[in-house]
Formats: C-alpha cells, structure tokens, sequence
C-alpha cells in the first residue's frame, strides 16, 4: 500500500503485471477530486481513454458527463476509477487474471480518495468490487454497504449507447447516490 498518491502513481507508471501493459498508449490511471465523497468505479479504458490517458472521455463518458450536469454533479468534485488501468485489446471485458494484477492499485486509490458512496459502473465492476455473485440487472438501483462504505450499481454508460430504455435507470441510480450523500 501506497501512503500517498505520487508513490501510487510512480508505481503504476511502468507496470507490467498483466498481459495488458503490453498493448497499452497510455495507463488511465484515474481523474478528478483525490477527496471525492462520491467515486465511480468502471471496468477499463477504450480507445478514446488508452490515447488520453484519462477515464470516460470517449462516447460514453460524454454521456456520463450529460447526465453529471443534468444532476448537478460537477465531474471535477467525484473521483472517476476503473478496475484495470490498461486498455483490453478490442475493448473485450478485462480478464480475470488482468483485473486482480489492478485490484491493489484501485484498493488503494479507494483508500486515499475515502469516498462515502462508490457508484460501479457495469457487472465487471460490480462483480469485481462486491463479488461474483452480484448480477448488474438484479443489483442495479440498489444500495449495498459494505465497509463503511455505500455501493450503488448501475449500467455502465457504454449500455446506455445500446439501449435508451436504460437510461432512465441510470439517471435515477445517479440521483440516488446523489441523495445519499446528502444523509
């Protein structure tokens, strides 16, 4: 464990613990409020992020953002995270072993943040953080305290851009966590 966010950040810059660092433009290592109450959790970076080095700024970050504005929730005051740092070739769902080779990192940027509410974004996400045996469909919308700390599973972004009806879903698990800060 990393005391503080330059020791994080200097031991990622070179990893190679996983297959992935292999194919990777950049590491997305994550962005935003390093005290954030409210963290997003999402599973890995596309194109868009690998080139920028930064997490959901491609389509469905866009999307995200939208709703963040609509909700009045400004992107600069959350911590947005993924659970692998490295882009999984063809956007393919990171593998098993690539996403314990992560879980540290994320672990410990979960304990320098100190968020009061994780928002996590997709069944990788949520399968990865919470376990196994948690489904997005049956999860989603709901609150699960573990640790002092209140998950809220939701659709990734990336699912909105394939399905609209899920976007009413999302929205609502936004202002959900947004409600749940203000307790």
């Amino acid at each position: 464990m990393y005391d503080n966010w330059e020791e994080l950040e200097e031991a990622i810059k070179d990893c190679n613990k996983c297959k992935l660092c292999k194919g990777r433009t950049n590491i997305v290592f994550g962005t935003g409020n390093k005290e954030a109450d409210l963290m997003f959790i999402g599973e890995g970076p596309g194109a868009d992020e690998d080139a920028q080095g930064i997490p959901f700024v491609g389509k469905a970050g866009q999307l995200m953002n939208r709703a963040f504005e609509g909700l009045g929730i400004k992107r600069e005051e959350v911590y947005i995270a993924n659970i692998v740092k490295c882009r999984p070739p063809n956007n393919r769902d990171p593998e098993q072993d690539e996403a314990i080779a992560c879980m540290d990192y994320l672990r410990n940027q979960v304990i320098l943040v100190k968020p009061k509410v994780i928002v996590l974004l997709g069944r990788i996400a949520l399968q990865n953080i919470l376990g196994q045996e948690y489904g997005i469909t049956a999860s989603r919308g709901k609150i699960i305290e573990k640790k002092d700390i209140t998950y809220i599973p939701t659709w990734h972004p990336a699912a909105l851009l394939r399905d609209e009806n899920k976007k009413i879903d999302f929205w609502n698990d936004l202002k959900l966590a947004k409600t749940r800060l203000q307790k």
